[in-house]
């Protein structure tokens, strides 16, 4: 086993204490489930990388799709996840997602302060815009990014369809919570079902998309299937994952890191390199699949598009 000397393990490599000590329980119940990498017993293992989604016709690519920085690997990101309903590891998801999430049938409930609710089938997002090529760069709060090529259409597009009414000020997420599906939604790692939130200008706001796909294809189940969102200048916990619903409220939603932890996890959660996260400086970023660091651009390089949605706020204080 080779351990890294003290002083080479950066702050944000640190597992948190929470996580720590249900580590046990975490073990316990993964091979309760026989979801284990390489179950050793059996001599069986779940491929790393799931097959490829289905390919996407007809694509356009977008005027808003960055141009000048090269994307990341399809393999780094279809492999290298944050998705904690099926693991803490990196790996996790593409470890356990293929076999466990099933994307179809699924269908995402629109309700709330609209005119129009309705509970709409996934097929049938597929066909209320056309498909754009998005590339964006994605940060995540824990120091690393990447340049990603997603698959979507405006989420104004889902929302004027919706009507919401004057009450309506915020979008709410709430992703899917099925221990038989996801096992991490057994542990106590967050309060399920994951939910995340956009204020009503944020969720119109060009940038942000409903992403149905990446790479020219579908959604990958670790990379969120079979819908989600994508908000390019927030860090990346800030787009949910395999959506069920989308409610339309009048206060700001509960989200779910901003409950887990209220001071290292703010609502707004915009890509800012002046303000660090408690545990670690959000100055530098890592991008995958190269060496060293680059400095972290404000707003993730949107600074032009978005920063006039926050004119006269306290960017510490909102965080």
């Amino acid at each position: 086993m080779r351990i890294k000397p003290f002083r080479d393990i950066s702050g944000s490599e640190i597992t948190p204490k929470a996580l720590y000590e249900t580590r046990r329980d975490f073990l316990k119940t993964a091979v309760g489930l026989g979801v284990m990498t390489g179950i050793a017993a059996a001599g069986i293992g779940l491929p790393r990388v799931a097959r490829a989604g289905t390919k996407l016709q007809g694509l356009v690519k977008s005027p808003l799709s960055l141009a000048s920085e090269p994307l990341t690997s399809y393999k780094d990101v279809t492999t290298y996840n944050n998705y904690y309903e099926f693991g803490t590891g990196k790996d996790d998801p593409s470890d356990v997602a293929p076999s466990r999430l099933h994307p179809r049938p699924w269908t995402v409930a629109i309700e709330g302060e609209i005119k129009k609710p309705r509970t709409i089938d996934v097929d049938e997002l597929f066909k209320l815009a056309p498909l754009q090529e998005r590339v964006y760069r994605m940060r995540c709060v824990e120091g690393w990014s990447m340049v990603i090529p997603w698959v979507g259409y405006p989420l104004s597009e889902l929302i004027k369809r919706a009507e919401p009414t004057g009450k309506a000020k915020y979008v709410e997420f709430v992703s899917l919570a099925d221990p038989e599906q996801m096992p991490g939604v057994k542990l106590p790692i967050l309060d399920w079902p994951y939910v995340e939130g956009l204020r009503m200008d944020e969720a119109m706001h060009p940038l942000t998309i409903l992403c149905l796909g990446l790479y020219g294809e579908t959604l990958l189940n670790q990379n969120g299937a079979p819908v989600r969102v994508v908000v390019p200048w927030k860090y990346g916990f800030k787009n949910g994952k395999s959506i069920v619903k989308i409610r339309f409220v009048e206060e700001q939603p509960k989200t779910t890191w901003a409950l887990a932890n209220p001071h290292e996890y703010g609502f707004y959660s915009n890509v800012n390199p002046e303000v660090d996260h408690p545990r670690w400086s959000q100055a530098k970023e890592r991008r995958i699949g190269e060496f060293g660091k680059r400095p972290t651009l404000m707003f993730n390089g949107y600074r032009d598009q978005v920063a006039s949605l926050y004119a006269g706020m306290d960017l510490r204080k909102y965080f």
